[in-house]
């Protein structure tokens, strides 16, 4: 069995996911395009096939469980490196707006690049800092989900993300085996930017040890206009 015939075994036996025979080729052509990238530009430190699949591709797709099979009508991922988790939400739901955000520009000259290969409709991406994009009135509280995988502490994050969310959305945090403490030391924080802990998930990716949590936060009021403050401080003075 190789690795793509394998993902959909394990997407469809860990998430109830069916991956088309479509979806697998984009994913494959993700993939590939990632390895050739990454020859000339540091995008990823995961360019083996099989990590590639788990850490990647899986790891990305275990944020269907949350979501289920109705697809947020937007969403936006901050520091999303080389598309994760966006790009495979957006290959799952391909109905989906999707905004990517990620300030190192050699990650998003490559994620222009994939979107054009794949040939994907409604799909943005911003060469720009989480704290920027949180103020501009385009994306500030306009979205369902905003998603990141493993950017910062979880004050800093949903400092980050609660102000793109509009009431009643969604933030999704991708955090290994920190989580449920990172959850409880971040309730001020949460109620602050007007969000509150709706679920701490705990995720199993095959053939992974370590311990994985999906930390899904509900937006519940407006997030306060003074955030997110200004670039580099959530991530110097995160909330408390």
């Amino acid at each position: 069995m190789n690795d793509f015939d394998q993902l959909t075994a394990e997407a469809a036996e860990a998430f109830s996911l069916q991956l088309s025979p479509n979806q697998l080729q984009q994913l494959e052509t993700v993939a590939d395009s990632l390895v050739e990238w990454n020859r000339k530009f540091n995008l990823t430190a995961i360019t083996d096939p099989h990590n590639v699949r788990l850490k990647h591709f899986l790891d990305s797709l275990s944020c269907h469980l949350p979501l289920g099979k109705h697809a947020p009508d937007n969403l936006i991922d901050i520091g999303t490196g080389a598309g994760f988790p966006g790009l495979p939400l957006k290959l799952i739901y391909p109905d989906m707006a999707l905004t990517l955000v990620e300030s190192v520009a050699k990650k998003t000259l490559f994620l222009d690049h994939i979107v054009q290969e794949l040939g994907l409709d409604g799909v943005q991406v911003l060469n720009q800092r989480a704290e920027e994009v949180g103020k501009d009135p385009v994306h500030r509280e306009q979205y369902d989900c905003a998603a990141a995988r493993a950017v910062a502490g979880l004050p800093t994050l949903a400092e980050y993300l609660l102000p793109l969310v509009r009431v009643g959305g969604i933030v999704l945090a991708q955090k290994g085996g920190s989580a449920p403490e990172e959850a409880e030391q971040a309730s001020a924080a949460l109620e602050t930017l007007g969000g509150e802990l709706d679920e701490l998930l705990e995720v199993h990716l095959p053939g992974i040890d370590e311990k994985r949590f999906l930390i899904i936060i509900k937006k519940v009021k407006p997030t306060p206009p003074k955030y997110p403050r200004r670039i580099g401080i959530p991530a110097k003075r995160p909330l408390e």
